[in-house]
């Protein structure tokens, strides 16, 4: 086993509804705005921005998996909290009504294109690669 993936951190996945999952992690992977963040016990501090995508969390041998909408991720040596307008696990994914999300998401970007004004396109983006990923996710299973 490396060194250092045999200790664990806390570790809390936080969406506006609440705590999407809460406990020991030995080992967490998030959607960085600049790419894949992998983060073990007594990391050093950081704060990142994170982009719609997958959370995937290690305990013990188990992996739990999220599709996961953009947010913020901070570490403080053995304490780890991402927070993130929504985090879905794998296993609970609606394919259809993701599919839906991301048709509804293309026509908006569609119109912000055309001109339309009123349309925020960088959270209607943000939005269609949300529904995307749990698309992804969900096929991974």
């Amino acid at each position: 086993m490396a060194e250092g993936t045999d200790k664990t951190f806390d570790l809390s996945v936080v969406t506006p509804e609440g705590s999407a999952w809460e406990g020991e992690a030995r080992l967490v992977i998030v959607p960085g705005a600049a790419g894949e963040i992998g983060v073990l016990a007594r990391h050093a501090p950081l704060v990142s921005m994170l982009k719609a995508g997958e959370i995937r969390i290690k305990t013990g041998d188990d992996w739990t998996v999220f599709a996961t909408g953009p947010g913020y991720f901070k570490v403080q040596r053995d304490r780890a909290i991402v927070l993130v307008d929504d985090a879905v696990r794998a296993e609970e994914i609606d394919v259809e009504l993701a599919r839906r999300q991301a048709d509804e998401a293309r026509v908006l970007l569609e119109r912000a294109d055309a001109g339309e004004e009123g349309i925020d396109r960088w959270l209607v983006a943000e939005r269609l690669r949300h529904a995307e990923n749990k698309v992804s996710v969900a096929g991974r299973d």
